[in-house]
């Protein structure tokens, strides 16, 4: 190995390094602002660093939060939990059926279907938010909880990656072993290839979840009634009095901080499985 090689492994590995350090960095300090800004009070906001601490005022803080406007923030805490958590198992489900059929079952259309669904990748959500407003509309839903829940159950990319899972993962014969013992296609999917697919459905869960959970356009488009926002909605709502209201300052960033950790909680409890389905659908 000559000198000059591994002069330019070495710069080549720093050069990595510097870049992994900068971009943990650009990830970990917006979080690090919002905990110690989330323990300030009003007035400390004026007067010290983004990163510095005040006097301790976290207590008080989530006091206000959760007694401002009536306790409006549980109700948003609710929502979200139920837009997010229930909508990401039942779309995780959707997805993974579709996709399993899509690899797995033979029937007309199945190529034109699958190339469907990736042209509905590449389709931005917010191009989507007016006609399904005005399919609410038609259905006399709009201002109501399914005008959001029921278009989140839908994710081209989850069908995509739980039929690109189901190829993978599900091998043919053991299905037809489960047909010739006379398991229906129902049956079949739910206790032998679900469980094959286990992995891939926790990512396509984490895919859902998180999507779901930073949903901001289209609950804007349907939802006029604050008893009904998620914590996004609510928090961007009270974000637009800061200026003429200071006291919403400390409670726009107390919330924002809660509405992040569910995110860092599911993703580090189902980390290892969600690295094991996406680098399993990532080789095909």
């Amino acid at each position: 190995m000559t000198l000059s090689s591994t002069g330019s492994r070495w710069t080549s590995r720093t050069v990595v390094h510097v870049l992994l350090v900068l971009a943990a960095l650009y990830a970990v300090l917006p979080l690090v602002w919002l905990v110690t800004s989330a323990t300030k009070s009003v007035g400390d906001f004026s007067t010290t660093g983004a990163f510095e601490l005040g006097q301790w005022n976290l207590g008080t803080n989530l006091g206000a939060l959760f007694t401002q406007e009536n306790g409006v923030f549980l109700a948003w805490i609710r929502n979200s939990l139920l837009y997010a958590g229930l909508g990401a198992v039942l779309g995780s489900l959707i997805c993974a059926g579709c996709g399993y059929a899509i690899a797995k079952l033979d029937f007309p259309g199945r190529r034109v279907l699958f190339a469907v669904t990736l042209a509905g990748v590449l389709v931005p959500t917010t191009a989507l938010a007016l006609p399904l407003y005005l399919l609410a509309s038609r259905l006399h839903v709009v201002g109501t909880f399914w005008a959001v829940f029921v278009p989140l159950l839908t994710n081209p990319f989850g069908v995509y990656l739980a039929r690109v899972y189901a190829e993978a993962a599900v091998p043919g014969e053991v299905l037809e072993a489960a047909r010739t013992d006379g398991a229906g296609e129902l049956r079949t999917f739910f206790t032998i290839a679900l469980p094959m697919m286990r992995p891939g459905l926790v990512t396509i869960f984490l895919f859902q979840f998180v999507g779901i959970w930073n949903n901001f356009f289209l609950p804007l488009v349907m939802l006029t009634d604050p008893q009904l926002f998620p914590m996004s909605l609510g928090l961007y709502q009270w974000s637009t009095r800061v200026t003429q209201f200071p006291q919403y300052n400390p409670l726009v960033v107390t919330g924002s901080l809660l509405a992040v950790l569910p995110l860092v909680v599911a993703f580090v409890l189902l980390h290892r499985q969600w690295r094991s389905g996406l680098a399993a659908g990532s080789v095909q």
